[in-house]
């Protein structure tokens, strides 16, 4: 009996990043995109409000800290929600497994609504958690087309990423997504928001962490379509056969 002691999953309709392990519904996909979102941007805003204050006008410091607390929050967070809603946390994510019918367009729409509102809570908690004002607007620019095709370049690396990880090594996809986001941050000019959501809570946010709302448009437009060209270019690499 090969297949003694193993623990099989249930299937399920819509799978995404992680397959989810039950059948988990909608309402609670939705929440654990929303919550999973919030703490994300609850890692980034706060570890780079602190980051800034101890690094005593060092910027390279802070930036170091901000990425270390990403990358590591990531890993726990997609290892904690991935059996539950995939974790996408991620409008462009979300995007590839709806256009890869792995997610159907209506939950995919419900996942986007709960990524932005989660994101948004999150920059909030950050700024109530060091005292800052809790409803701000960002004034750091972030301009030009080096940044915008920067964005495209983390946002391509990232949908690479899952998408290599879950054909090859499921089981490896926190860690692998914690470890690209550490290193885009620092070879990316933009420090690689390569997430929509992200970005648009960080227009609210007018600390280390922030981004101008001029600036939004050109890098979630870019972060669009470098998720869309990965999923095309993994669609034929991964494809079996010849």
């Amino acid at each position: 009996m090969a297949g003694a002691g193993r623990r099989e999953r249930a299937p399920v309709a819509d799978a995404s990043l992680e397959p989810p392990l039950g059948a988990f519904s909608p309402p609670r996909r939705l929440a654990g995109e929303a919550l999973g979102s919030a703490l994300l941007l609850a890692i980034v805003i706060g570890s780079g409000i602190m980051g800034e204050r101890l690094a005593a006008g060092n910027l390279a410091i802070a930036l170091l800290g901000n990425t270390l607390a990403t990358g590591a929050g990531l890993i726990v967070l997609i290892t904690i929600f991935g059996p539950i809603s995939g974790a996408h946390f991620n409008p462009a994510v979300t995007l590839v497994f709806a256009l890869r019918r792995e997610l159907s367009w209506r939950l995919a729409l419900g996942y986007v609504c709960a990524q932005l509102a989660g994101s948004v809570l999150g920059a909030w908690t950050a700024h109530a958690m060091f005292a800052e004002p809790i409803v701000q607007v960002s004034t750091r620019l972030r301009d030009g087309p080096a940044q915008a095709f920067a964005e495209f370049v983390a946002t391509f690396g990232l949908v690479a990423t899952i998408l290599g990880a879950i054909r090859f090594r499921p089981d490896a996809t926190p860690l692998a997504v914690g470890l690209y986001i550490t290193s885009a941050y620092w070879f990316t000019a933009s420090t690689s928001f390569a997430n929509p959501a992200v970005t648009v809570a960080r227009m609210l946010s007018d600390t280390f962490a922030g981004i101008a709302p001029s600036s939004a448009p050109a890098f979630i437009a870019a972060q669009l379509l470098g998720a869309l060209t990965a999923s095309v270019l993994f669609a034929w690499l991964l494809k079996d056969g010849p």
